[in-house]
């Protein structure tokens, strides 16, 4: 538990660590010849020479100053990084997974069989009939999920210049539309949070082509009329895209096809615990209702003709690639040993406890949290309080902040995600941390963090001017 602001003071923390390079250095002569011309190679190279144990010091210090999942939690909303177990990493490292994936059909056959298992595996919990493991990440699921609803319109004949997407929605929702070339028609959410069916009406038509939703949405509410949902954007011809991105609040207890969704796009890292984030791998599956299926990227996997193992096969209208081979494999095989370890009960009792997590810490937090009940996320407001002033303070009191300023129904949001992997005390730490920041002194709050490696930052600066070199930083 937090008792007092003094028990967060760690000694060291605002001490600068060099550079291996300003530790010392050594001068070496490079006497290789090189077929380079003379103006792109050189005689000698200034390196740096710590000693092992200086090495070792040095990278144990910068992994000190950072924080990371194995360090505590990581409530992000919407963007939540959850645990990821060892044993996924073992069963990835076994040299049989990590073969040339140009390798003949005969000699993969293990291979092959396992990605057609993760493909029949995701398709049962999401409720598809079809899935693609190509796309390397959760982004990328989307762009695909939306380039195969495109062209099964474009296939049967329909000009559909539209996306309808919640104000509420992932920033990727946008992006994706976008870029498959689709206006976007924003819609706004109702009092009570979810969609509003008369704004939803209004809004499809003719040039829909699709609805991208998540359920349950942002702010951790289920759309209680997704059946009616999908009945109005089907009426219209329109496609319901589901975001794949809160999953992990249903697996066990309700499927996107069994609500009406025709294509979905599967988070692993946040649903079935692989890696996320400091710019991949990732993962991204795609699934698909049947009459979507010849659309998806090839090539798939399935069972070879007459019980002679498995093989790749190109659906009849594919799109083409999205990525190489199988996508990033090494993180789906990760997913797959997840599903295997949890089987359905353990999948569905991780669900739960990301449901009673949230609604757990929303109970226990002084500020304002408007809705609910929950599923496994919650936006409370700051109030009067800046949502990110109040976030940097939190890092002083040694624990991660959530994601702040999002989504905008929200006034000073401050969207919480815990995920099912957090126990009591470390939920009641966190809720601790939210009421001392929010309860602080103006003062406290404007000069926050001052307990970590780095003060506080000029982030707008940082985006508009950003020095990508210790050089560029340096040379000022």
């Amino acid at each position: 538990m937090i008792h007092d602001q003094a028990n967060y003071e760690r000694e060291g923390e605002n001490v600068r660590e060099p550079l291996l390079s300003e530790k010392g250095q050594e001068t070496v002569d490079v006497r290789e010849e090189s077929p380079l011309p003379d103006d792109l190679t050189r005689e000698e190279l200034t390196l740096p020479n710590p000693s092992e144990p200086e090495t070792a010091r040095h990278y144990t210090r910068l992994s000190q100053m950072n924080w990371a999942i194995d360090s505590g939690p990581y409530p992000l909303g919407s963007c939540t990084m959850k645990y990821n177990p060892k044993f996924t990493e073992d069963v990835a490292a076994d040299t049989n997974a990590a073969i040339h994936p140009d390798r003949s059909e005969r000699s993969a056959q293990g291979n092959l069989e396992l990605q057609h298992r993760l493909q029949e595996v995701l398709a049962e919990i999401g409720g598809m009939d079809a899935v693609t493991l190509q796309p390397p990440a959760g982004a990328a699921g989307e762009l695909t999920g939306i380039l195969v609803a495109k062209a099964y319109h474009e296939h049967h004949g329909n000009d559909r210049s539209e996306v309808v997407i919640p104000a509420s929605a992932h920033g990727t929702n946008f992006a994706t539309a976008a870029t498959a070339g689709y206006d976007v028609v924003e819609l706004p959410s109702g009092e009570d949070g979810r969609v509003d069916l008369e704004a939803l009406e209004a809004a499809v038509g003719d040039d829909t082509a699709a609805l991208m939703l998540t359920n349950p949405n942002t702010v951790g509410l289920f759309e209680r009329d997704i059946t009616e949902i999908a009945d109005i954007v089907h009426d219209a011809g329109g496609l319901l895209y589901y975001d794949g991105a809160n999953l992990n609040a249903l697996l066990g207890r309700g499927r996107p096809g069994d609500m009406g969704f025709d294509v979905m796009h599967y988070n692993v890292h946040k649903t079935f615990a692989t890696p996320h984030g400091g710019g991949g791998p990732g993962a991204g599956p795609v699934g698909v209702v049947d009459e979507l299926a010849p659309f998806l990227p090839t090539p798939r996997v399935r069972e070879a003709d007459e019980g002679s193992g498995y093989e790749r096969f190109e659906p009849d209208h594919t799109i083409g690639k999205v990525h190489g081979f199988a996508g990033n494999w090494l993180v789906s095989i990760k997913a797959y040993a997840y599903i295997a370890r949890l089987g359905d009960e353990g999948l569905a009792d991780a669900a739960a406890k990301a449901v009673l997590n949230a609604n757990y810490l929303a109970e226990r937090i002084d500020l304002d949290v408007p809705f609910g009940p929950f599923h496994h996320e919650f936006a409370a407001t700051a109030g009067d309080r800046d949502a990110a002033d109040v976030a940097k303070r939190m890092l002083d009191f040694g624990v991660h902040p959530p994601t702040t300023k999002w989504p905008e129904m929200v006034p000073e949001a401050m969207l919480t995600e815990p995920t099912e992997i957090e126990g009591q005390s470390s939920l009641d730490d966190l809720a601790e941390a939210f009421n001392l920041a929010y309860a602080d002194t103006d003062e406290a709050l404007d000069a926050a963090p001052n307990r970590t490696a780095a003060g506080r930052i000029d982030q707008v600066g940082a985006a508009r001017n950003p020095r990508l070199s210790w050089q560029a930083l340096d040379g000022e």
